[in-house]
């Protein structure tokens, strides 16, 4: 096979590997302390830990009272 053309179905499989994630509820940590480095320099990145306990309340925790889901 041609290396551009699978390099480029490598990108696309990583692609939706991490759609399929973002999907289900685990965003990319690596992404986010890239983003966080690049984007707001003065701050420090969450740790992993940090990071997943934000992203679960963000996604289910308290910001709509009274939901049950």
């Amino acid at each position: 096979m041609n290396a551009r053309l699978v390099e480029r179905f490598r990108h696309c499989a990583a692609l939706f590997g991490e759609t399929a994630r973002l999907m289900i509820g685990l965003p990319n940590y690596d992404r986010y302390v890239a983003h966080t480095r690049e984007k707001h320099p003065e701050r420090e990145p969450m740790s992993h830990a940090e990071f997943v306990r934000e992203r679960q309340q963000a996604r289910y925790g308290g910001s709509r009272p009274g939901r049950c889901c």
